[in-house]
């Protein structure tokens, strides 16, 4: 395999893989550095992922919240962009390979991020896909839309009820956030479109294996977002697992529910940096790195976000939000600089909590940030500035801000479209 025609070598190459938040961090804070930069990335766009469900429910564009890469460091020069899927590293030569070719690097920051995962189940990918994609937020969105669809089309009541019942497995914010925005399209914004059926007959079903929803949040806002969820007529089964998935419905227990639409949002793995290294691993599939971040036996090598196993300073493992992988990709570029103009390195990593933000709906959300706690009407605002502040471009926020202005006034969803050819269910 031969090394593709990247950079000249006169300076220090600093390879980063994947361009989520903590990689393209990284970049952005590399590009005043007397260093040549090759960000790769198998996608070629930068995905918001916080706002991903709303993608899911109909309620934003894929180009409301993904950006072109190559937009976003077009003014960046010591910076290329590539296109490609990485399959391993070679640490002896100092080459990352690709399915094209290899890439030489002097220091490599593996920021890859994670995918769902199913527990040792993977057969029930097919029947609960995980949202972490753009491909997985409009496949859910076809098969939101179609279930509605196919239950105005057939005159079977059972199947009817089948259909316009959803089960989201697994209560973090993500589990949350979608599980509230199904209820209100199915009993607002749907109310009208359909003839045959009541949409506000639509039950969503929330499982959680804990005693509590949003584990990472204190009782009272976890409560508070049980009370508004509930309110939506979302249905919360505590304490309870999934013991099968089928085309038909899902297994709680020993308890069988027919549902159309079932949807993973119980956990993460994390692709497989730690594989390509052969380095040591937490449970998740998280790569055990150093105090800067840097992976044992490699100390040019290091490993941020999603990725990395990283505990703070209480031994509590570092939450794979945002705000964590930025600052993973910050201080690993702070480090790099300090090593290649020789300067004294930041020592060790230290996380800064920022907080929790989950949305249930249009008038509730929950906050926590420091001793700050928020509830209700004043939290969904705060939830929503944040949100369209931290979007990267000015014509996103504005964009964002104006459908979410549209959709609270009018409960319209704009982007309820089915993008792909179906084929209605064989009767029997």
């Amino acid at each position: 395999m031969n090394d593709l025609p990247i950079g000249s070598g006169a300076r220090p190459q600093v390879l980063i893989v994947g361009a989520g938040f903590g990689g393209l961090a990284a970049a952005q804070h590399l590009a005043r550095e007397p260093i040549d930069i090759i960000l790769v990335d198998r996608n070629n766009y930068h995905l918001f992922q916080p706002l991903l469900y709303q993608v899911a429910t109909a309620s934003l564009s894929p180009n409301d919240i993904a950006w072109p890469i190559r937009s976003i460091l077009r003014s960046q020069r010591n910076t290329t962009v590539l296109l490609g899927e990485v399959n391993g590293v070679n640490t002896a030569a100092r080459e990352v390979v690709l399915r094209t070719g290899s890439l030489h690097y002097d220091f490599l920051v593996l920021a890859t991020g994670a995918r769902h995962t199913y527990y040792g189940h993977s057969e029930w990918e097919q029947v609960a896909p995980g949202l972490k994609r753009i491909e997985d937020a409009t496949e859910i969105r076809k098969r939101i839309l179609l279930a509605f669809e196919r239950a105005e089309m057939t005159d079977s009541v059972n199947e009817q009820q089948r259909l316009l019942t959803f089960v989201l497995v697994g209560a973090g914010p993500t589990g949350v956030e979608l599980a509230g925005a199904i209820a209100e399209l199915a009993r607002k914004a749907l109310a009208s479109d359909f003839r045959r059926i009541d949409t506000q007959s639509t039950r969503v079903l929330l499982v959680e294996a804990d005693a509590k929803i949003l584990a990472n949040f204190p009782k009272q806002l976890s409560t508070h977002a049980m009370r508004s969820l509930r309110r939506l007529g979302v249905e919360i089964l505590l304490g309870n697992t999934i013991t099968a998935c089928t085309n038909e419905g899902i297994y709680i227990g020993e308890e069988f529910v027919p549902a159309a639409t079932v949807l993973w949002t119980a956990g993460v793995q994390a692709e497989p940096a730690a594989s390509w290294l052969n380095a040591e691993s937490d449970a998740q599939g998280k790569v055990l790195v150093n105090e800067d971040l840097s992976v044992p036996g490699h100390d040019n090598i290091y490993a941020i976000g999603d990725a990395a196993h990283i505990e703070d300073e209480a031994g509590r493992m570092v939450p794979g939000i945002a705000p964590a992988a930025k600052q993973t990709g910050k201080f690993v570029a702070e480090t790099i600089a300090c090593r290649v103009a020789n300067r004294a390195s930041p020592g060790s990593f230290h996380y800064r909590h920022w907080g929790n933000l989950a949305t249930i709906g249009r008038h509730s959300a929950v906050v926590e940030i420091g001793g700050l706690r928020l509830r209700g009407y004043f939290a969904w605002w705060f939830w929503g500035i944040a949100h369209v502040y931290f979007l990267i471009r000015a014509r996103n926020r504005m964009l964002v801000a104006f459908e979410w202005l549209w959709s609270y006034l009018t409960f319209e969803h704009g982007t309820r479209l089915i993008t792909e050819r179906w084929k209605p269910r064989t009767p029997g």
